[in-house]
């Protein structure tokens, strides 16, 4: 395994980096260059932007969750209301004109929650681009919704059976691919994980939620929240949701992890994926399994600038368990009529119950997908 010098610069106070085989290191240098090229480039920005408001929706509105608890003023920035129901498009969206820049017409792709595997099949078909998405065998059990609607868009589906087939095994398959065609392939990682510059690339395409909200909450409140609240696995939404009030220091960032998948939380310093970040490992430094009701939170690592601004304290990761998030999701249901993803019911648990008057919330995802895991959950 091997690191660059170019990675080890652009780390987050000393997370990140590459770490991956040397085969890989063309390609990544490769992206690198072709990111930089397409962030210099107006006819980039603009093709992404056209595609983000005739395509995906965006931009996306904010809500007053005026029932949901009362006392407090929470709004909802509603990527839920985007094509394929959730912020992944974003991110997929950006990396498919990306990858057709450098000339890679076959794709692969992982998958938890299902929400990034639609996104990628999604994009795949409106550019005519092969996919193929790697997902957990346990996760097809139970994101049934989002597999059948993969292979209607043209994607082949994958299992991954073996370790706890979730979502951690699908990114190790995802990559063993990527290794073996490298030449033709591009990787549409789904969060800000990965080796370098995967993390930048994904954060900087999901940055549209927050300059978005942060505009929207100036103009419904005629000031900035108090604090904004998102759910983390690997991060990507709470990292496109935080940059706009990163350096608002009188705005407060909650992260929020699944109890069992709390890697910020209770996790140690080590490689996964190609990056160094803060993990779930043990004293050996092997990987624990993680868990999580919400198939897109259940990943024992998390994105390198996460744990960098937990380190400075510029962001605070608190756990919530799975009880608190279908408490969460089943009252926002009620008083709202919306129904969140099970990722975004973790967030809206702690917001409810923060000391906060004033608070945005990421709502990253719709519950569509979760209804099955709902249903088994409470017995209906």
């Amino acid at each position: 395994m091997t690191t660059t010098d170019a990675a080890v610069r652009r780390t987050y106070g000393g997370y990140g980096g590459r770490y991956v085989p040397e085969t890989l290191i063309p390609a990544l240098d490769q992206l690198e260059a072709g990111w930089a090229a397409a962030k210099a480039d107006p006819a980039f920005r603009a093709e992404l932007d056209q595609l983000l408001a005739t395509y995906a929706g965006r931009p996306t509105p904010i809500t007053l969750a005026e029932r949901f608890c009362p006392g407090k003023r929470i709004y909802l920035k509603r990527e839920d209301l985007l094509h394929t129901g959730a912020h992944k498009i974003n991110n997929a969206l950006g990396q498919a004109v990306l990858a057709r820049r450098l000339g890679k017409r076959r794709i692969v792709a992982e998958t938890g929650a299902g929400q990034h595997g639609v996104a990628a099949a999604t994009v795949c078909a409106r550019f005519g681009l092969e996919c193929i998405v790697y997902m957990g065998s346990e996760d097809i059990r139970r994101q049934q919704p989002n597999v059948q609607r993969m292979k209607l868009l043209g994607a082949e589906v994958h299992p991954v059976e073996f370790g706890t087939k979730t979502l951690k095994e699908a990114t190790s398959e995802a990559i063993r691919d990527w290794i073996t065609n490298v030449e033709t392939t591009h990787y549409m990682i789904g969060s800000c994980v990965g080796p370098a510059p995967y993390p930048e690339i994904v954060a900087e395409l999901q940055w549209v939620i927050g300059t978005e909200a942060r505009e929207q909450l100036l103009a419904a409140e005629g000031r900035l929240p108090e604090t904004v609240v998102a759910c983390v696995g690997g991060g990507s939404n709470a990292i496109g949701m935080f940059h706009a009030f990163i350096d608002d220091p009188g705005v407060r960032l909650i992260g929020v992890e699944a109890a069992g998948a709390a890697s910020l939380g209770s996790g140690r310093t080590g490689v996964l994926h190609g990056s160094r970040s803060s993990i779930l490992a043990d004293a050996d430094g092997q990987i624990a399994d993680a868990h999580s009701i919400s198939a897109g939170l259940d990943y024992p690592g998390v994105g390198p600038e996460h744990a960098y601004l937990r380190d400075i304290g510029r962001a605070t990761y608190l756990p919530c368990t799975d009880e608190e998030a279908v408490d969460a999701l089943q009252q926002l249901a009620l008083s709202e009529g919306i129904i969140p993803a099970l990722e975004s019911a973790h967030a809206l648990a702690r917001a409810r119950d923060c000391d906060s008057e004033y608070v945005a919330v990421c709502l990253s995802g719709r519950g569509d997908k979760d209804l099955q895991t709902l249903i088994e959950r409470l017995g209906q």
